[in-house]
């Protein structure tokens, strides 16, 4: 089944050439059922970018994906189009009366302040907090997920040495658990990030359980009882050339960055990266849409308000 999305959306002419079956407004209105209902909270830099990598792996299941976008009201985005943001985006205030049976709220490059000086920090502990009543299940990216840790279970982000950067490789701590149903032993997914959360901490709280690390980069998932909130350190979800594209950025830049790990063949940034994490992506927001939010999510929507699960 298709994803729908905003007829102009620039994904939609991407996802298309990738045979990735996308239905746009007008055709989607003339369909008998009822679509999943997910809202992207986009609070990268890169929007058009993130859209079609999150559009790309949440399409690419046979359940029908109706997509939402917004963004921090408060907030100016400097690397897109205020034409853009207007077409596309609404604002929370817009969406808060409704229900959701999945909520995406996405990395942002901000890790290196507090959480409390990140200029949205109010408007995003709304959201987060409003996700408890209103969302059937919340996934949260990086530093999304450091966020939502740091808001609900009051886990700090530590600073690393230096920059985790590149494709790392992780394993399954629990293999019978269902969001990662189908994975082989040992898979990979890229980090970009300069900070981290330590296991200890996690496994200090009760409610958290972790499913999923690396011996380089850490603990990757962590989940709640249920599966209500879900957090994911790394960026499954990023095209061949992200990593490469923050390299070159951050060298024009000037700042000291090494060449990402286990990403270009041989280290050469000359040479065309090889994709290793295509395929755990796909499977990853498959199985979270399929186990969390489809099967579990009650047909009424409003439902989610008062708790009612499919299951129960």
């Amino acid at each position: 089944m298709p994803i729908k999305i905003p007829n102009q959306l620039p994904a939609t002419s991407v996802l298309t050439s990738e045979n990735i079956f996308v239905m746009t407004e007008t055709r989607a209105i003339t369909q008998d059922i009822r679509p999943l209902q997910i809202l992207l909270l986009n609070l990268m830099p890169t929007k058009i970018e993130t859209e079609t990598q999150l559009a790309r792996v949440l399409g690419n299941t046979p359940i029908q994906i109706e997509l939402e976008l917004i963004a921090p009201s408060g907030h100016v985005s400097k690397n897109t189009s205020q034409a853009h943001m207007l077409a596309f985006y609404k604002s929370f205030d817009e969406v808060r009366d409704r229900t959701f049976d999945g909520l995406v709220i996405t990395g942002a490059p901000v890790e290196n302040l507090p959480f409390e000086e990140v200029d949205y920090w109010p408007e995003l502990c709304e959201i987060m907090e409003w996700s408890k009543t209103h969302v059937h299940s919340t996934l949260h990216i990086c530093w999304g997920a450091q966020a939502g840790l740091y808001y609900h279970y009051g886990i700090p982000k530590r600073q690393l040495p230096e920059k985790l950067f590149g494709v790392f490789r992780h394993t399954v701590e629990d293999p019978n658990f269902i969001l990662f149903r189908g994975f082989d032993d040992e898979f990979w997914v890229p980090h970009s990030r300069h900070t981290t959360v330590l296991r200890e901490d996690i496994e200090a709280i009760p409610e958290l359980k972790i499913l999923a690390s690396s011996p380089e980069a850490g603990v990757y998932a962590v989940k709640t009882d249920q599966g209500r909130q879900i957090f994911l350190m790394g960026h499954a979800e990023y095209d061949r050339d992200t990593l490469r594209n923050e390299y070159i950025r951050d060298l024009t830049a000037g700042a000291d960055i090494r060449v990402p790990k286990n990403y270009f063949p041989g280290d050469d940034p000359s040479r065309k990266p090889a994709v290793t994490w295509r395929s755990c992506a796909h499977l990853l927001y498959s199985n979270w849409l399929n186990y969390f939010v489809y099967q579990t999510s009650p047909y009424n929507i409003r439902d989610i308000e008062r708790g009612i699960r499919t299951d129960d």
